[in-house]
């Protein structure tokens, strides 16, 4: 294992739902092997949170699975970070029953996710309302310094820093504040169709997707009716949107420059994004297929991982009990 006496820790989740898009990678995944080196790095499978959408047992093992193999094939080193899923750590859920008891209702009810879901007229549980809590927990049970998170999850990482000023405030210093990182260029990634890729709008493109579906993905955003020879706005098309991701700065630069001037019509606008989203995407997904046939490396490196968050979650949890009264 690496040494990591002196470096600062990074924690951050994504969660056992479904395949992982490119929105993901830019916007965590990639962050968390960029930062390997630079931190004391805990990416952990938050399956407890999964569980306000995922209620299937075989979806549930097979998507926690699937997202360690999807991080090794990026390039996660398990010999550098600690990977583990959040289940192995049950302190979490007793940290957050403590939280809960420090927390208002109506704090919690300015939580986006929660009013989003109340606009929306969805029948909410409690796992939903209660999901900023659960997520401090996972992230002051561990001393985390940084969380890298995309835009949307920002709020959470402020109320978590909330939440551990009011335990402070009431038994005493226990906890960090820790520090939100949103790398400004990835901040939001858009999807085919112009809005924050998410598979709820059916606008991503998957991360390991087959050379047919880039073809498919990449060929259904939407275009004017502007012809080859006339100028464009590139900030303005859901393609170069794309490019900015997956072309060099000088294949970029060429891009807009023709989309300026006129000369580039869509069509080879997206046969020069699908080669480049291919180029990207065919060596990961080769190098995932390496990984998903060795099941037990999978599972050893979560058992691993989960034992080292597990004894660094009790000895926290032994100073909560403590500072809260339960210790005799």
């Amino acid at each position: 294992m690496t040494d990591n006496r002196n470096k600062k820790i990074l924690l951050s989740g994504l969660k056992p739902t479904g395949r992982p898009h490119i929105g993901n990678y830019f916007g965590m995944m990639k962050q968390m092997v960029d930062l390997q080196d630079e931190y004391e790095s805990f990416p952990f499978i938050p399956d407890y949170h999964a569980l306000t959408s995922v209620q299937s047992a075989e979806e549930m093992r097979r998507d926690i699975a699937n997202v360690v193999i999807d991080f090794l094939a990026i390039g996660l080193d398990p010999e550098k970070v600690t990977l583990f899923k959040q289940s192995d750590v049950p302190q979490v859920t007793e940290l957050a029953w403590i939280f809960n008891c420090i927390t208002s209702m109506p704090y919690l009810m300015r939580a986006h996710a929660f009013k989003d879901a109340e606009a929306k007229n969805k029948e909410i549980n409690v796992g939903v309302f209660d999901y900023p809590i659960l997520m401090a927990a996972d992230i002051l049970i561990q001393d985390a310094d940084v969380v890298p998170v995309g835009k949307d999850q920002k709020q959470h990482v402020e109320m978590t820093r909330d939440i551990a000023q009011k335990f402070n405030s009431i038994f005493g210093e226990t906890f960090k504040l820790p520090e939100v990182k949103v790398i400004e260029t990835v901040e939001v990634i858009l999807g085919t169709d112009g809005q924050k890729m998410s598979k709820s709008y059916k606008n991503t493109i998957e991360l390991f997707a087959e050379d047919v579906d880039i073809v498919k993905a990449v060929m259904s955003i939407p275009t004017d009716s502007r012809e080859i020879n006339e100028p464009k706005n590139p900030e303005e098309c859901h393609i170069f949107a794309l490019h900015k991701l997956f072309a060099g700065k000088e294949q970029l630069f060429e891009i807009k420059d023709r989309y300026e001037k006129g000369g580039m019509g869509y069509k080879e606008s997206k046969d020069i994004l699908i080669e480049n989203v291919k180029k990207f995407i065919t060596p990961l997904r080769e190098k995932r297929k390496e990984f998903a046939n060795n099941r037990g490396l999978v599972l050893e490196i979560l058992k691993k991982g989960g034992l080292v968050a597990h004894r660094r979650a009790e000895e926290k949890m032994k100073e909560v009990r403590e500072k809260i009264g339960i210790t005799l």
